[in-house]
């Protein structure tokens, strides 16, 4: 099924985007690196938005789905930041990984039929991720763990609407142009809120080659979730990226050399098959 691997290339652009991450936050902060990225995709986007077009379809309702899932996704991400900078990953990460409830949720409200076998291999698939998670990291929390999980559940349910809100904003307009307001205004929230919370803070040079590149990764990934909502079954889409954190687990033992345990490929292992049961 297309959406499904429109979702894997989602998951394994931020799950390289997660592993710049830990580089640049440590360098220029989160905020500051955050609202770069974001600018940086926008400027990228907005050559091919003009060339390619589709803006007489945007109508005052697509706009404003589109504008929604641009602030859906600077919340998701401030989530995500947060709850892993308080942690633990093993408390944190299965309450992020299991946004995909949420999406195919909405979609069977929305009049999308979901089987019992779907919702099992949905299931497996956050079960898969979950497995990882918090079978990773053994360290305390770094603060409240209420706070982690109110951080971790604003992340989660952040990236649940993102894709919601752009996939209909696609479907009523066009994929490009939202794609681009959606970035534009998350740039512009992650500005203002940089701007409320110290003024303007500029990355470090030699980070900005890295800031470039996550900038295209992540324009990528949420091009293409947004993208797929002229699929059949949109909503696998974010089901399949929902795995990106247990990507970028993999990558840092692939790249970084961190230990994989086998319970860890266990779950690996159960996420993936449940996925490619999805795709049958």
């Amino acid at each position: 099924m297309m959406s499904l691997g429109f979702g894997l290339v989602a998951a394994l652009c931020w799950g390289f985007h997660d592993i710049c991450v830990r580089y640049v936050s440590q360098r220029s902060g989160i905020l500051p690196a955050l609202t770069t990225v974001l600018i940086i995709g926008t400027c990228l986007l907005l050559p091919g938005a003009i060339l390619i077009g589709g803006w007489d379809s945007m109508t005052l309702h697509a706009t404003a789905l589109a504008a929604g899932a641009g602030i859906a996704f600077f919340l998701a991400y401030i989530g995500l930041y947060h709850a892993f900078e308080i942690g633990p990953v093993r408390l944190v990460a299965p309450i992020i990984g299991a946004y995909p409830v949420l999406s195919v949720g909405w979609a069977a409200v929305s009049g999308q039929p979901v089987t019992l076998d779907q919702w099992l291999a949905l299931g497996a698939v956050i079960a898969g991720v979950a497995i990882v998670g918090l079978l990773t990291g053994s360290g305390d929390s770094g603060g409240s763990k209420r706070s982690a999980i109110l951080w971790a559940i604003l992340g989660g349910a952040s990236f649940a609407s993102t894709f919601a809100l752009g996939q209909a904003a696609a479907f009523a307009g066009a994929e490009m142009p939202v794609i681009l307001l959606s970035r534009l205004t998350a740039a512009l929230v992650a500005l203002a809120a940089m701007m409320a919370s110290g003024g303007l803070r500029l990355p470090g040079r030699g980070t900005l080659p890295l800031l470039g590149l996550m900038g295209v990764l992540d324009c990528v990934a949420l091009g293409i979730v947004i993208a797929a909502a002229g699929m059949a079954r949109p909503e696998f889409a974010s089901v399949a990226a929902s795995t990106f954190g247990m990507i970028t687990i993999i990558l840092a033992w692939a790249i970084l050399r961190e230990r994989m345990t086998g319970g860890q490929w266990l779950g690996v292992l159960l996420t993936f098959s449940a996925i490619g049961y999805l795709a049958i």
